[in-house]
């Protein structure tokens, strides 16, 4: 029998500092200075007057003067310091004075330079600045400091994303790739090549004694390795091997690792890429959303708009409900690098095009496409999405807002072009029946029409997009759009709501009954409102929410909505206006409001909130940071009665053994990386919690049932607790190399919403062990909750 003990870190307030006690000295008393302490005490009253008058810079100046004359008041006054510095560089953040906040900073310092929390604060302005390697030295410093900090270890993760990708731990592991490269690096030495030059060097592995380069991304072009070799070639490179003079030894001509690539592309199918890309519904908890316009991601295969991408990537064997190929893989483009004259050619090639036979049935929802990378004559690694390989494949999603459907016999045409040094690859056209449909004049989707109909509405669409310029259409990130697709969330909002409001409705009755009108002391001095008083209603999701135009088409809603973007308070407004919602019962809150840091406040001085929405859970599978903080703010501001949704998460979690999970979190096993001992280096920078994760689709072992870790109350902090134990029975024997976790997001009493669904626009996530743990079927595994923080870790012990 295993007894081990998890501890698991979530949400909460920072942990103040504490300093160790410094040894006596025999020394001499100094006497005592009584104009000094009247200064220290009238700048330390003036210091606290300031606070309560929110002037903050004026009050760190008065506490820097009592610090340095009163060094004995340090304690004392620590806490109330750090309030200050930490609201005075926001300001000063805010107004642009960078100089003056790192002054400010550097103060602080002088006066605590072993406080963890100050040092922690500042790399989190360095970060927020893009002064990544500097916010890591500042991080690491604070952990140092005190190794069980949690911000900073959060902090510190973060950093580390940013700095090593996941992505690299994966190529560093991937064996066959690194095996490959290595055979054709000392093919190309042993046939003579002794000057190297490694392009894009990223953690060093393969610049043994050879120019090679691997900035390829899964769309091959994407991290510039055209621009590169062009560059190579005309100023770094020795000229290539020529046929008309072999006589030339390999020592003196230049060549390329790798040689070249192919690229293959295949229409799909697939609900998933469908859903983050396009609006795939009529109806959204309860609006018609076709006066919505045109929406979809940035991400287009035209390059008149610097603010799209021509594609996105996908690990086509990991999507949630997988996909369904509709034509076999194509040959998209072959690219020679050894070929300077092809290479700058390339941007200037004519557009292809290709005729698909159609192979499958199908709705056509994105062009997959991937690549086989030559290394040599003999030796080539593919990008495909059946091989074992650490790359992902290029996703050229489909962007009309009509379905297109495909079916056997049909041709599809696709046009392959460069420009701009990116492939990019778009549906043009279908072929059926020996005839090829002409795109027409683009209109609204009749749900009535056929399916040959429903063809050409969509061919119309297409042909808008290539013919006309620039469509009208509104830009919603990926994330933002699944989350309107997602219906089930929306309705379940509907429905929680509208039993608060009718609640409120009663309790308002009730309260009115047998109740005296007393006259206003001021009259108003406009005509007044014959209706009820309204029920306020503010929301303040991130990016693009409709859960505030939802709430004002309950009636008697006055709703307030945080959405930011000029157009997407238009697709607001034009939904409400299509679906009957008055104009004035939706209001733009951050339009109103001068700082977007009190954005949780009251609309009128003597109105509070009928209900805040609060955005709770981050897509990538974390609860925001700092949402009690703001779920304590919101409770204070509603009415009696009111709510804030949700008013309380859970927290399900259980073991897995995943090596998938291990193989993108740290350089595996002990023998070096291709003779090179990298391991200890690289994974300085492993981080515990793995984000963005499709448990669905996860390769893993299921190790134990789900169980529920811990709840997070919105409306009743008494009801959180700061310790908890939870059994866990191993239900198979195995390895713990993680615990993935997903939420049970409680709007109501009655009503939920899960993070973990196949409708759900939420990834999950998951904390890997840095030491898996052996286990067998019966084990027992005591998984204890303490001191809620705003970071997940776990820790084993035996």
């Amino acid at each position: 029998m295993h007894d081990c003990v998890i501890h698991i870190y979530v949400i909460g307030m920072p942990n103040t500092s504490t300093r160790p006690k410094r040894g006596r000295r025999n020394r001499r008393v100094p006497r005592e200075d009584p104009a000094r302490n009247e200064l220290v005490s009238r700048s330390l009253e003036s210091a606290q007057q300031c606070l309560f008058n929110q002037d903050y810079g004026t009050a760190f100046v008065h506490y820097l003067l009592v610090l340095n004359l009163a060094p004995v008041l340090k304690d004392f006054a620590s806490e109330s310091f750090r309030f200050t510095l930490f609201k005075w560089a926001d300001e000063l953040d805010s107004l642009g004075r960078i100089q003056d906040l790192f002054d400010c900073y550097e103060q602080a310092l002088e006066l605590f330079p072993t406080d963890e929390v100050i040092i922690n604060s500042m790399g989190e302005h360095l970060f927020r600045m893009g002064f990544r390697d500097e916010a890591a030295g500042h991080f690491h410093k604070a952990l140092k400091l005190k190794p069980d900090y949690p911000e900073a270890k959060e902090n510190f993760y973060r950093v580390a994303n940013w700095l090593v990708e996941r992505w690299h731990f994966l190529m560093l592991n991937d064996r066959r790739r690194n095996h490959k490269y290595q055979q054709a690096i000392q093919k190309a030495v042993e046939g003579g090549c002794n000057t190297v030059l490694d392009i894009g060097t990223g953690t060093g592995i393969l610049g043994v004694s050879l120019v090679v380069t691997e900035t390829v991304d899964a769309g091959l072009f994407g991290e510039g390795i055209i621009e590169s070799l062009i560059h190579a070639w005309n100023h770094l490179l020795l000229p290539p091997q020529s046929t008309q003079d072999p006589s030339r030894p390999p020592s003196q001509a230049g060549r390329v690792i790798p040689a070249g690539a192919t690229v293959f592309g295949m229409a799909v199918q697939c609900l998933e890429i469908r859903r983050h890309h396009r609006l795939c519904v009529s109806e959204v908890g309860g609006l018609a959303t076709a006066a919505a316009g045109e929406l979809h991601s940035p991400v287009s295969c035209s390059s008149e708009d610097d603010s799209t991408e021509p594609y996105t990537t996908e690990r086509l064997s990991r999507l949630p409900g997988g996909y369904t190929p509709l034509t076999e893989p194509f040959n998209a483009l072959d690219i020679d690098f050894n070929n300077v004259q092809e290479l700058e050619g390339l941007c200037s090639r004519e557009v292809s095009r290709v005729r698909l036979p159609v192979t499958g049935e199908g709705l056509l929802d994105a062009l997959a496409v991937w690549f086989q990378l030559h290394l040599d004559q003999q030796s080539s690694l593919s990008t495909g999405p059946k091989e074992d390989t650490c790359w992902e494949q290029a996703i050229y999603p489909v962007q009309t807002p009509h379905n297109f459907p495909l079916r056997p016999g049909d041709e599809l045409i696709v046009e392959i072009s460069c420009r701009d040094a990116y492939l990019r690859l778009c549906s043009v056209a279908i072929a059926r029946d020996g005839r090829e449909n002409n795109p027409g004049p683009s209109g609204n989707p009749n749900p009535s029409l056929n399916a040959e109909a429903e063809l050409c509405s969509a061919l119309a669409c297409l042909g808008t997009e290539q013919s006309s310029g620039p469509r009208d259409y509104t830009m919603l990130e990926c994330a933002e759009m699944a989350l309107l697709n997602n219906q089930p969330y929306h309705d379940s909002f509907r429905r929680a709501l509208a039993k608060l409001i009718n609640n409120l409705k009663d309790a308002r009755s009730v309260q009115g009954q047998g109740l005296e009108v007393m006259p206003l002391t001021d009259p108003p001095s406009g005509p007044m409102d014959p209706g009820p008083d309204p029920f306020y209603v503010l929301d303040v999701s991130e990016g693009f929410s409709v859960l505030s135009l939802i709430a004002a088409s309950q009636g008697q809603v006055k709703a307030y909505s945080s959405v930011e973007k000029t157009q997407h308070q238009a697709v607001l407004r034009r939904l409400a206006m299509a679906n009957g919602v008055p104009e004035e019962a939706l209001e733009f809150w951050l339009n109103q409001v001068e700082d977007e840091q009190a954005v949780l406040q009251r609309p009128s001085r003597e109105k509070l909130w009928s209900s805040i929405i609060l955005d709770c859970v981050e897509t990538c599978g974390l609860v925001r940071q700092k949402l009690m903080e703001k779920a304590t703010l919101a409770r204070c501001l509603l009415e009696d009665g009111g709510q804030i949704f949700p008013e309380r998460i859970v927290l399900y979690g259980m073991l897995v053994e995943s090596d998938t999970l291990l193989l993108e979190s740290a350089v595996q096993g002990q023998e070096p990386t291709l003779g090179f001992n990298i391991a200890p280096f690289i994974n300085q920078f492993t981080v515990p919690v793995h984000v963005f994760l499709d448990l669905s689709t996860l390769q893993c072992r299921h190790l134990s049932d789900s169980v529920e870790l811990f709840i997070l109350d919105l409306m009743n902090t008494n009801a959180n607790y700061t310790n908890r134990d939870v059994k866990v029975q191993a239900s198979a024997s195995g390895r713990v190399t993680a615990v993935p976790f997903w939420y049970q997001i409680h709007l109501n009493e009655e009503i939920s919403v899960s993070t973990f669904n196949q409708d759900s626009h939420w990834k999950q996530a998951a904390v890997v062990l840095h030491q898996p743990l052996a286990v067998r079927e019966g084990d027992w595994l005591n998984v204890r909750y303490i001191c809620p923080t705003k970071c997940i870790s776990i820790t084993m012990t035996m």
